[in-house]
């Protein structure tokens, strides 16, 4: 049963809130990168895309929280349908935002080369994360217009910043405020306690991980190796083994 919803956009901290939310026992937590390292997941997202009706249990069995996309597209309906779990609304300088979310949405262009180039082994996942692009398409254009596509030409930068300003108001219109949370990550520990009404971890600071670089770190060991490396738990769900 979901407890946590991530409803902030891509690149605004939430591999930090991922990380923080399972070390304080709210996990597993899924973002993107449990569908790059675990591409059977695909199917699920896409039929949540569909216009039936969506099993939101199946989507995300065996996963206490959910943040990043492609969860976080979908934050009205799974608002809705887990009426008693908390929203966390991640944000950051919406300047500093656009110029990472415009590298992660642009280079995503050349996944179709990267996919082609790709070692046998690992090219199931980057097939993974081409199919669940017109996903990422369709849903993105609830926040940034019809016209949107990922990869499209991001060089409007009042535009698009303008598009995140009236995600961050439409989330806080929409979600009680007692039910929200507006985090920035840099706020550490305490407001994210406070809210879900836990005690910090013991000697542990609050994780500061860098979004691309984690990413990209992800990619160039991928790559590296042919292979991907997973600790020994299993991925909720899957069958399979949980992502490092």
């Amino acid at each position: 049963m979901l407890r946590i919803i991530g409803a902030g956009l891509p690149r605004t901290g939430t591999k930090s809130t991922q990380t923080a939310l399972e070390l304080l026992g709210l996990g597993p937590c899924h973002h993107m990168s449990e569908v790059l390292t675990h591409p059977e997941q695909v199917d699920r997202w896409l039929s949540a895309g569909s216009d039936g009706p969506v099993d939101w249990d199946h989507v995300l069995e065996g996963y206490v929280s959910a943040v990043d996309w492609p969860s976080g597209l979908f934050w009205r309906e799974l608002a809705q349908s887990y009426p008693e779990a908390k929203v966390i609304l991640t944000v950051r300088d919406p300047h500093r935002w656009y110029t990472s979310f415009r590298t992660l949405a642009e280079r995503s262009d050349s996944m179709r080369e990267a996919v082609e180039q790709a070692p046998a082994e690992i090219r199931p996942l980057l097939e993974g994360m081409q199919r669940l692009r017109p996903l990422l398409d369709s849903k993105g254009k609830e926040i940034f217009g019809p016209d949107w596509r990922m990869g499209q030409d991001m060089s409007d930068e009042d535009a698009i910043v303008a598009a995140y300003h009236r995600h961050i108001a439409a989330v806080r219109e929409e979600i009680a405020p007692e039910r929200l949370l507006v985090f920035d990550v840099r706020e550490g520990w305490g407001p994210l306690c406070a809210f879900l009404g836990v005690e910090p971890p013991a000697g542990e600071e609050f994780p500061r991980l860098n979004d691309t670089a984690s990413m990209g770190r992800m990619f160039e060991q991928m790559m590296m190796e042919g292979r991907v490396v997973f600790p020994s738990a299993s991925a909720p769900g899957t069958g399979g083994q949980a992502a490092g």
